[in-house]
């Protein structure tokens, strides 16, 4: 408990990492407000469905369950994460905002609509955050390989990541939620920005791997 509690006063004592960790703060809130308005776009845009290879050739499965409350357990365990490694903060908040900013842009120029059998998804929660028209790229797929990327150094990590992107590109095929191309796309886009954010923000890159020295 010292120890973190040292951590805290290291980091958040330092004018530079405070800057960046109140400007991640800002972006991320920044590419939530993006997100709802472009989702809203989106759906209200969306045109009719599309054949699908995987989709129009498997019956839809009930897995609400694991796409909700997988989502939620997710990010509680990130949030943790990173409440307990200050220094990793700004560098992992930053690309995630920059993931749904880039995201946003995406959903506002494609119009599908989304395939006809898809499940019922029956969470107050996330139906703040999902809309019918946001299908391309899947965010459910690429956040947690981009979260992989993100901690590319810890094996664990790298590996639990990963396979959670997996098991979510099977959930929203399997819930016919996305199609085939939102979740392929997923990993090539997500690579792509992580390679954004490891340009723009490469002192907060630095940092995430360094650390502030005392």
């Amino acid at each position: 408990m010292n120890s973190l509690k040292n951590k805290y006063k290291l980091h958040f004592g330092h004018s530079g990492f405070l800057a960046s960790f109140a400007f991640s703060i800002l972006l991320l809130a920044l590419a939530l407000v993006v997100n709802f308005y472009a989702g809203v776009y989106a759906t209200e845009k969306a045109s009719n469905s599309v054949t699908d290879i995987v989709l129009s050739n498997i019956r839809v499965y009930d897995v609400d369950g694991i796409f909700v409350y997988g989502s939620i357990i997710l990010w509680i365990f990130v949030s943790l994460l990173l409440l307990l490694n200050p220094g990793k903060i700004p560098f992992t908040v930053k690309s995630i905002a920059l993931f749904v900013l880039i995201r946003s842009v995406f959903i506002s120029i494609t119009h599908i609509g989304p395939f006809p059998t898809q499940i019922a998804i029956d969470s107050n929660l996330l139906n703040k955050f999902s809309f019918a028209g946001d299908l391309f790229f899947s965010a459910h797929v690429g956040l947690p390989f981009l979260l992989a990327l993100v901690f590319w150094d810890d094996l664990r990590l790298r590996i639990l990541f990963i396979v959670s992107a997996i098991i979510f590109a099977a959930v929203v095929l399997l819930a016919h939620l996305h199609y085939s191309i939102d979740v392929l796309a997923a990993f090539f886009i997500t690579f792509t920005i992580y390679r954004i954010a490891e340009m723009i923000f490469a002192k907060d890159r630095k940092l995430f791997f360094a650390g502030i020295q005392e």
